[in-house]
């Protein structure tokens, strides 16, 4: 057994943490920061032991020195270290710092295990740990994560592990599954795909307006809200204007809102026609007002006032809280004027 391995072995049974990593350091790299020879299997499972025992037992200094120094040991260490952080018997600590020694390994598993974790969302501070994490994982494992196995189930973990990846590479795998047979898989993939800004996305979003899954309708609708400035020669007001009409109601209200995010006269037309229909539910006639707040313009303003004399009184008490969020000086004194002649009016909206 080498030396080094039997000092940091004593060190251990010392319990003298500290000391024990600065031993598993010099097991790890040589002279100038080369790796030294492999280690045999057993001399590999005292140097992992040791390493969980700081791991374990190790305060919080001792814990972050290891954070540098365990990964050194090779791919090896996942497993148990995954095996950890998903033992909720643990010291919450102790887990947290599993986590950031798995963050260091471009690895699909390391992936799965830390969405899960952002998935369960057992604390806060482990899911903030998790999504760090993620944001650093690299290349190789998008591309072992984008080798989309048969299993449904295990293909969807796939594509939401992907989801959690902020880089570019994971555009292409996605656009693969976006007519995928789960509605699951498209809407995770619909969703994930307006992050970014791609000319390749534009096609994709627009055809998922007419999936048959709500949910998928949905993504699609509040992706091209968000991407509305980057598609300025599309009529997205003709695309979007049936969905305010459209069987599921949150597929209505996310339609209602990208509309007022566009904020043009045509959307502005498509959201009084809908307010003034008698068949609009009142949930979807609320959402409809607070739209306009996305952007005011004199014409939104005077379709407010037209709305407000003949709307349900909980409409009429959205339009008046809407009014009042006009910071145009430009607009303010038009604001001011159709609330006054309401309140003139006599008509209550209380």
């Amino acid at each position: 057994m080498l030396n080094i391995l039997k000092q940091a072995s004593l060190a251990g049974q010392q319990e003298n943490f500290s000391l024990l990593t600065h031993h598993l350091q010099q097991l790890s790299l040589g002279k100038n920061g080369q790796t030294q020879q492999r280690l045999n299997d057993e001399e590999f499972q005292l140097a992992l032991s040791l390493g969980l025992q700081v791991l374990k037992s190790g305060d919080f200094q001792e814990k972050w020195d290891l954070v540098k120094v365990l990964p050194k040991l090779g791919k090896a260490v996942i497993a148990p270290v995954i095996s950890i952080l998903e033992d909720e018997a643990l010291d919450l600590e102790v887990r947290w710092f599993a986590g950031r020694i798995l963050g260091q390994f471009d690895d699909p598993a390391v992936v799965m295990v830390l969405v899960k974790l952002l998935k369960d969302g057992e604390d806060e501070e482990l899911a903030y740990m998790a999504s760090e994490a993620l944001a650093n994982i690299g290349t190789s494992a998008v591309a072992a994560l984008s080798r989309f196995p048969e299993s449904p189930e295990a293909r969807l973990l796939a594509v939401q592990a992907l989801a959690h990846i902020h880089r570019p590479e994971i555009i292409e795998p996605l656009l693969s599954v976006v007519n995928d047979p789960s509605w699951e898989i498209r809407a995770t993939a619909i969703e994930t795909l307006s992050n970014f800004r791609s000319p390749s996305i534009t096609p994709v979003l627009l055809n998922a307006l007419t999936d048959k899954v709500a949910a998928v309708r949905k993504e699609a609708v509040i992706g091209l809200g968000l991407l509305r400035t980057l598609l300025p020669d599309l009529d997205l007001v003709k695309r979007i204007k049936p969905l305010l009409y459209d069987l599921n109601l949150e597929v209505c209200h996310q339609a209602a809102i990208a509309l007022g995010r566009l904020a043009t006269l045509d959307a502005h037309q498509a959201l009084v026609k809908a307010l003034q229909s008698p068949a609009t539910p009142i949930s979807l006639q609320i959402e409809i007002v607070r739209a306009f707040s996305w952007e005011f313009t004199t014409n939104s303003l005077q379709q407010l006032q037209a709305v407000l004399r003949e709307a349900a009184t909980p409409v009429c008490r959205e339009i008046i809280s809407v009014l009042g969020m006009v910071e145009s000086d430009y607009l303010k004194p038009k604001a001011a004027e159709i609330l006054i002649d309401f309140c003139q009016s006599g008509q209550l909206a209380t």
